[in-house]
């Protein structure tokens, strides 16, 4: 098996609850393929979470992620179009962007399947707590950076993992629809294949790509 940001060999078998492999090289660390659960189950388990405006902690998720990653770097008057890719059953990020006048449109392949995105370039592109269910990363991150627009900017939350000796007990990996982690030597392996500038990152939930 090889890894499936780099294609390196020389991975890493952590025989945890599942079998999951960490990359020697670029160290994401991801589910053997044969582990990974059924879409229906997976969509289930969407549906289970209460992802709506009447979450107080959800929608303020969102309102940090702006804060945090978008308004300190990029400036939002000159951003006209806006993809939120993976944007769930409740589109909570999307409706708080279109408060601050932004178009955008919603991507999610169970909730929201129509694929608006096509024949489009985009300003801003967010994927908030959705590379962690990605099977085929460089696949999805072909169809990203292939609608930012020349100096785009792809803005992604996901939690960054600790590390092989702590994953055991990381409480990211309990969810059996996370299927692979990321930490900042994997993004920068990313950034440097798809030819994208790192912004920012608190290399622990946030990173800011700009094409």
């Amino acid at each position: 098996m090889d890894c499936i940001i780099c294609g390196s060999s020389d991975l890493e078998l952590l025989d945890i609850k599942n079998k999951y492999y960490h990359c020697q090289d670029c160290e994401v660390i991801f589910i053997d393929p044969t582990e990974i659960v059924a879409q229906a189950e997976e969509k289930e388990r969407y549906e289970g979470h209460d992802n709506n405006h009447q979450n107080e902690g959800y929608v303020q998720m969102f309102e940090d992620f702006i804060e945090e990653l978008i308004e300190p770097h990029l400036d939002l008057e000159k951003i006209n179009d806006v993809l939120e890719f993976g944007c769930g059953p409740g589109p909570v990020l999307a409706d708080l962007l279109e408060a601050q006048a932004l178009e955008v449109d919603r991507y999610d392949p169970y909730f929201f399947p129509e694929k608006v995105f096509l024949d489009k370039k985009y300003d801003l592109i967010t994927s908030t707590e959705v590379f962690e269910h990605f099977s085929d990363p460089i696949k999805e991150m072909e169809l990203l950076t292939s609608h930012l627009k020349d100096g785009g900017h792809l803005a992604v939350m996901t939690s960054f993992h600790p590390g092989p000796e702590e994953f055991e007990d990381w409480w990211y990996n309990w969810d059996p629809t996370h299927i692979v982690f990321y930490n900042q030597k994997t993004f920068s392996k990313l950034a440097s294949d798809f030819g994208l500038d790192i912004i920012y990152t608190d290399q622990e939930k946030y990173i800011l790509f700009k094409a």
